[in-house]
């Protein structure tokens, strides 16, 4: 019963390290996500401006 509290503890043990190690490699992900949620949103933004100045521009084309 010892061993297997042992092994126990052990397998914690090295998952929180795990756990721990593996939240320092992603410290910066979320600002890396904002940054690309970012870029993503002004390209949409882009693409609408251009299709709406497009649609003005032909409109105005067509006044006499």
């Amino acid at each position: 019963m010892l061993k297997v509290l042992v092994l126990l503890q052990i397998a914690a043990l090295s998952t929180y390290d795990d756990l721990r190690a593996a939240r320092h490699s992603e410290r910066g992900s979320v600002t890396t996500e904002h940054v690309l949620w970012a870029v993503a949103v002004i390209a949409i933004v882009g693409i609408v401006v251009a299709a709406v100045t497009s649609y003005v521009q032909t409109q105005s084309g067509k006044i006499k």
